[in-house]
């Protein structure tokens, strides 16, 4: 209750506030033009090495998320870790699948996952989902790559959306500003049905990330 806070204690937005104010941020000073040239922004490489888990999760339906997905839809950058999908409910089965690979759970997450650890590998973060566009999206993954199977870019962007992290933002709008006119559809289709508060948001990081490739406005 926010009366129970001390004196001039400082709460945050709630997350859709703070991507907004992100947003409204990066609307006040964006100039034309991003820095890099179109043929870097548009390289898509794996130059990282992650495991290739369809053996070790055969018939468990996973894709990878965060920056190692994003690697498909925007210049690679480095990461750490591998980020894994599935259903909350193969959590168990997933659990046991990795520990017996050798992959041994070190951490939970802040947000519901574990993380796993194996010698001289990336560590594996597992996220247990439980989205309403869950099934939708491990039924139809897109491809890194690499090869991996990995989030597709609509519900890529509304799980970066909905995390409204700094980082999350500014990889929506990369993306969203380099995809093409298909692409963006695709998106708006998916934001509309899953998201519809988030229309507005979604409109300003296309406009961002155009405007950041130098498009006409």
């Amino acid at each position: 209750m926010m009366d129970d806070l001390p004196a001039g204690a400082i709460t945050p937005p709630p997350a859709p506030t703070a991507r907004r104010l992100l947003i409204d941020l990066a609307l006040a000073r964006a100039q034309p033009g991003g820095g890099s040239g179109a043929d870097f922004m548009r390289r898509r490489t794996a130059m990282q090495e992650f495991p290739n888990l369809s053996g070790i999760l055969e018939g468990v339906e996973w894709v990878v998320v965060g920056a190692v997905a994003a690697r498909a839809y925007m210049p690679e950058r480095a990461t750490q870790d591998l980020d894994i999908l599935v259903r909350a409910a193969d959590a168990e089965t997933v659990a046991a699948r990795l520990s017996a690979a050798g992959f041994l759970p070190v951490a939970e997450l802040g947000i519901p996952g574990a993380a796993f650890a194996a010698p001289d590998v990336p560590e594996i973060d597992v996220l247990y989902g439980e989205q309403f566009w869950l099934e939708e999206a491990l039924a139809q993954p897109g491809r890194d790559p690499a090869g991996l199977p990995v989030l597709a870019l609509p519900y890529l962007v509304l799980m970066k959306m909905a995390a409204g992290r700094v980082r999350d933002v500014g990889d929506v709008a990369t993306m969203l500003g380099w995809a093409d006119e298909a692409a963006l559809d695709a998106v708006r289709e998916a934001v509309a049905r899953f998201a519809p508060a988030d229309r507005a948001d979604l409109e300003s990081l296309i406009y961002l990330g155009r405007r950041e490739r130098g498009l006409p406005e």
